[in-house]
């Protein structure tokens, strides 16, 4: 008796090993093969990606990011993206320095300020628009930025990077922003906005995209007079970095897998955004950026892009050194030294 109650328990053992062995190794599939992932389908490894808390601005900063957040609704990305579009850098800056969210899509002067204020705990990790900025105005009287002097600029911006963009472009060409002509700042791109878009007044303004399809849309009398990136670059050794992404640093090198994910989902989004901007535009309605109509004719004109690395650092190091020159307390009081630069 004894014996056969050993068999059985015996036997039983090699049922439990057998079919604890095919729960492991289930069944290929009879069209795709032994454990092949169908087309599309996502299987992260729940050990190496995670939640991340982004914020972002509603602008060009955050338009080629939209492919990536609307993947994520929809289950489709590594990570799972937690985000919440702003309408101004003053209410994310504190969420970083608090830890309330992880990663941020930002004016570039701002990630320097905020690497000095908490200590290097915030960096950059990538550049995700270049210049937004151009002169416009309903009329033909600008040409060139020496068509600019004894002129009235509307502007907005000030203490910003707008502002230094623009007194650096006038400075270098010879033009005194505070005595050669008069720059009047609104609060609100959309107050410069209406203004061009209800008046037959000559008005001349600095906008940012998609502010500037916008107005022309309404009023066709609006033209481009001259893109301050190419007037930037004319006078620089860089180019204008308007947007970036930066990451709490402790927040990257305790999920290294799941922000490398991050790099490669954004940088794939970017692509998509820049290569359908059909597509793109209904998506970036639909995070309350803009109408589509609007989106899709500007797009062209945003400079969404996407760095990292050394082309990263470069860029973002010529331009900070820039604003370093205007005006010091615009990248925090200091320029970033090289830790700032995340992956670089």
């Amino acid at each position: 008796m004894k014996k056969l109650t050993a068999l059985l328990l015996s036997l039983l053992l090699v049922i439990s090993i057998f079919t604890g062995c095919q729960s492991a190794n289930p069944p290929a599939d009879e069209n795709t093969g032994d454990g092949a992932q169908q087309e599309g389908e996502v299987t992260p490894d729940e050990g190496s990606y995670t939640t991340i808390k982004v914020a972002a601005l509603s602008g060009p900063t955050a338009m080629g990011m939209s492919y990536m957040l609307t993947e994520s609704d929809a289950g489709n990305t590594k990570n799972t993206y937690d985000y919440t579009i702003y309408g101004t850098a003053d209410e994310v800056a504190p969420l970083l320095i608090q830890g309330e969210i992880d990663c941020a899509a930002v004016p570039s002067n701002l990630a320097s300020v905020l690497y000095n204020k908490t200590e290097g705990e915030v960096v950059v990790a990538a550049v995700n628009t270049l210049g937004v900025l151009y002169v416009v105005e309903n009329g033909e009287s600008v040409n060139s930025i020496q068509d600019l002097a004894g002129k009235t600029v509307y502007s907005t911006g000030q203490g910003t990077t707008p502002e230094y963009i623009f007194r650096n472009i006038l400075s270098e060409n010879g033009i005194d922003p505070d005595n050669d002509l008069t720059i009047e700042y609104k609060s609100e791109s959309t107050e410069i906005a209406a203004l061009l878009g209800s008046t037959d007044e000559n008005i001349i303004a600095v906008l940012p995209q998609p502010y500037v399809t916008s107005v022309q849309m309404q009023n066709s009398n609006v033209r481009i007079a001259l893109d301050l990136t190419e007037e930037w670059e004319k006078v620089s050794d860089g180019t204008v970095v308007t947007g970036t992404l930066v990451v709490r640093k402790s927040f990257a090198e305790e999920n290294p897998e799941a922000f490398a994910a991050m790099l490669e989902e954004y940088a794939a989004s970017v692509e998509y955004v820049n290569a359908n901007p059909a597509e793109a535009a209904v998506l970036i309605e639909n995070l309350g950026i803009a109408k589509a109509a609007v989106i899709e004719a500007a797009l062209p004109y945003c400079n969404i892009t996407f760095m990292t690395g050394e082309e990263m650092k470069a860029a973002v190091s010529a331009y900070l050194e820039v604003l370093y020159g205007q005006d010091p307390s615009s990248v925090g009081g200091a320029l970033p030294d090289d830790a700032f630069y995340f992956g670089a």
